[in-house]
This record gives structure tokens, sequence and C-alpha cells, in this order.
């Protein structure tokens, strides 16, 4: 007999492949719990209460769920799917939900109110630098060699999931490497993609790619749509298993075309110079977000939606021609800028087994914390190295997030050109490498810096923290990577775009 108030750890284990469990040992009686996990075995530490009592050996399938803060462990069999999706050139702005006022999102807007939404969710000002950040849950200071490449040294979610059994698929743009097995080498089993190994058009009378090899339309297909199908497709497929779909949506990127619902739609225009006009951007984003409408719809159709995390973000700004309704002014796109309309994304969190009560966060959320999120939602062990920070107790119901500030490394890439702009971030203040120091609130286009011998004390303070903070990362880029970009141009001599 063994008598003591103290805590006392209970290991329980059990193995984990391919979506099946077997036998787990518990020893003692659980009230709250730690988890820790790995891919192919799952190993859970339950904090054990146990006083004036013998301990008893039980035999349990899966794993116990003792509260919502610990459904860290999933069950083998329980493990949710996940879908990615992400909007280009799709600043916070554009969501009705949000206090967008311009453009009707009525299936974003549903989501937001059965689910999750976030106010402080931010990205690179630029799509190739946010995909690489959120696909490896690093800064850019780490792996970033230029504009639409991903290393291929790089390790991905998709890997991740892959690695731990799930299907996994992506479809929409990719603009990471013309290789074709570029997609299934950074751990996709299954792709349709726009921008892989070429550059057709995307929209009207696309060109696509289904695992490397080319689709060429040409009788008034729309890209999108295509896309989406693909989309559903994938899900129809893997319902019986969990699956992973990363999905980096077209839409609603420049150039500004009509939609298959405009009034002006065309199904002969061929190429991407045709019909362009910024007022098509509204009808772009309704469009999109019945495309995010009918993904939520075919889950639940197919009785799995429960069990789905439905994860819907931007990829930088909006363009900077467009100008949006925001919260009762006038807004401009900032895509390619550091200041907030550059960097500033919507996102929406939605799974009901879960989240079962609408929430709004103000949680500092980095486009690194994804992959470490999506692996513990999953029972994924999360690599070592990475900088993003997992949300998952947060949404679990954990009223603070996992950060106080946000750091970012920047750099296009997209000529033969070095600059940087290196920054940290909060709510309220911003520090660049430079020594430049703003209020975001007070002038939210950074055109002001504040004088470092008249700030007040809670601006004193927030520079203390910020500039600590930027302190982390001196010295911390390896210049082999500058390196390889400088000889990888000089030997090209092309430029990127998008």
């Amino acid at each position: 007999m063994w008598h003591s108030s103290r805590p006392r750890i209970a290991h329980v284990k059990f193995e984990v492949t391919k979506g099946k469990k077997q036998l787990c040992e518990v020893e003692g009686n659980s009230h709250a719990s730690y988890f820790q996990h790995s891919t192919k075995t799952l190993t859970c530490e339950l904090l054990t209460m146990v006083t004036n009592s013998l301990w008893t050996r039980y035999l349990i399938l899966g794993c116990i769920l003792v509260s919502p803060l610990s459904a860290a462990c999933p069950a083998a069999d329980s493990r949710p799917n996940v879908v990615l999706m992400m909007v280009d050139d799709f600043g916070y702005e554009c969501v009705g939900a949000n206090g967008g006022e311009s453009y009707p999102t009525p299936n974003l807007d549903r989501l937001a109110s059965t689910g999750m939404r976030f106010e402080h969710c931010h990205v690179q000002p630029l799509c190739t630098p946010t995909r690489v950040q959120l696909m490896t849950g690093k800064y850019n200071l780490r792996n970033y060699l230029w504009f639409g490449i991903l290393d291929r040294e790089a390790k991905t979610f998709g890997h991740l999931f892959q690695d731990a059994g799930y299907a996994t698929g992506i479809c929409g743009k990719w603009q990471l490497g013309h290789e074709i097995d570029a997609p299934q080498h950074f751990g996709f089993q299954e792709a349709y993609l726009w921008q892989h190994t070429r550059r057709p058009p995307r929209y009207i009378n696309p060109g696509l790619e289904h695992n490397g090899k080319e689709q060429d339309f040409d009788h008034g297909e729309y890209g999108p749509t295509l896309v989406n199908q693909f989309a559903k497709d994938f899900i129809s497929k893997h319902r019986d298993q969990e699956f992973f779909l990363y999905y980096p949506m077209i839409l609603t990127h420049d150039p500004f075309q009509p939609t298959p619902d405009s009034e002006d739609w065309d199904p002969s225009i061929k190429t991407e110079r045709e019909a362009r006009d910024v007022k098509h951007f509204g009808e772009m984003t309704t469009y999109m977000d019945k495309m995010v409408g009918e993904i939520d719809d075919h889950l639940r159709q197919l009785g799995i939606r429960d069990n789905t995390l439905l994860i819907i973000i931007g990829d930088n700004g909006t363009h900077p021609t467009v100008t949006s309704r925001f919260q009762g002014k006038e807004y401009q796109g900032g895509k390619g800028k550091t200041t907030n309309n550059g960097t500033h994304v919507p996102m929406i969190v939605s799974w009901p087994k879960l989240i079962t009560a609408p929430r709004v966060s103000d949680a500092l959320i980095s486009s690194t914390d994804f992959l470490p999120t999506i692996c513990e939602a999953a029972g994924i062990e999360v690599p070592q190295g990475i900088d993003g920070f997992s949300f998952y107790n947060h949404m679990l119901g954990n009223p603070t997030g996992p950060r106080k500030w946000l750091y970012t490394w920047y750099s296009r890439r997209q000529q033969l050109d070095l600059e940087v702009f290196e920054y940290v971030f909060d709510r309220q203040y911003k520090l660049y490498r430079n020594g430049d120091f703003f209020d975001l609130k007070d002038d939210f286009e950074q055109r002001n810096p504040l004088q470092l011998d008249a700030l007040s004390e809670s601006a004193k303070q927030a520079y203390a923290e910020l500039l600590a903070a930027l302190a982390t990362f001196d010295g911390a880029r390896d210049t082999s990577l500058d390196r390889r970009f400088i000889e990888s141009r000089a030997n090209s001599g092309s430029t990127s775009r998008e």
C-alpha cells in the first residue's frame, strides 16, 4: 500500500500505425493530464492523484480524455481530418465578419459565427514567403531562398502527415518549384495545381497539372471550379481514412477577370490580358466564398464535418489597386508592404467536434504557427527546430494565445536584390532592425517613427521588450542561403512575378 497526497505521473502507451490502435495500459486514477505524442508511438503522461489507495491497473482501448484541454491526445481512430485553405491576395478587411462592408462573404461569415475568428493573424507581405513559412513552420530567416522556390531539403507538414498515415493532397496554386515531382517530394500524394511546371492562364480556359501531367481546357472551363471539384473528389475518395488537404486557392489574385457568376462572363476568353477590371475583385471574392461553402457542405454531406478541422486564412494583404470599405472607412490593400494592410489576414477555424461555441480571439498568430497546431491536433509529434507555436490549446478553450510578439524576416528575392525587412511587433508597437519604432494605433501607415527620447512609459516598456525579442535573432541567418540565391540569379538572369 502506498499512502501519499502528492501527484504522481502514470505512463500510458499504445502503438499507432496507419490509424490503428493497440491495447493501452494505465496505472493510477487520473484527474488531469499532460500529453506527448510521436508519429508511431503515442505516449501520454497522466497526472495521477492517488490518496490512501492501492495502485490499480487498467487495460483500456484508446486514450483517456479527462477535460477539454486534455484533448491533445486523440484516440487513433478519432484523429481529425484537416483542411487548410489559403486565399490568394486576401486581406483581413475583405470578410464581412471582420467588419468588411464591400463584399458578400456569407459562408466565411457563417463559419466565423459558429467557429473561431481570429483578429490578429499576420503573415508575410508576399505569397511565396508566406507559403514557405506555413509549410515548414520556420521563419524565412531560416530557409527562404528566393521567390517561387521551396528548398528541396525542407521538411513540410505534407511529410509529417504522410508519415503519420494520413492521405495527403494539395490543390490550387503551387509556385514552389518546377520539378515534376515537387508536390510528391514535399509529402503530397495527390496534386492538382496551377503554376507547377509552367504558367498558363489560371481562370478562364486554364492550364492545370494533375500529378505533374498537363491538362489544358478550352471549352469555357473555370480554373477555380475545376480545382474545387478536385478537392471534393479527394475528400470523397478518402472519407473512410484520415486525410490532410492543403488548398492554397487560386482566387482572388489579379488578373481581375469575370467569374462564371459575373454578368459579363465570357467563356471565350483565352488569356489573362482580356476583360481585366478591378471591379471584378468583388465578384471573385464572392465566388471564392462560394467555393469555401461547397467544401464545407461536401464534408457535411459525407458525414465527416464534425471531426474535420477546417482553417481558412489569407496569404498576404489585398492587391494595392483594391480599396475596400472596412469598419466605416476606406481601406487600401497593401500586398508587398510591411504595414498591417500587407500582412494582416483573415483567419477562421471551424471544428464542430471540439469548438462547440463561437469565439473571437485576439491572440497573435504567425504563419509559422499552423504546422505545430495541426500536428498537435492530429497527435503528430511536432519536429524540433521550428519557430511556430501551437495555438491548439487556445482553440480548445485556453484564454491566452501562445505569443507576446510576432517576428518577421522578409526579403522578396524576385530579382537580384538582397534587401531585408526585419522587425518584431505586438498589437500596438512595431520595432524594425534599423531602429524605427512605430505606434501602430496612431500611425497605421508607419510614416512617423517615435522619438526614443520622448516615449511614454508604456511605449518604453514595449520598446524594451521588442528590442530584447529582436536580439534573439542577431546573426541567425545562414549566409550560405544568400550565396545560393546570388549564384542562382547570376546563372539564370531571370526574374519572378506574382
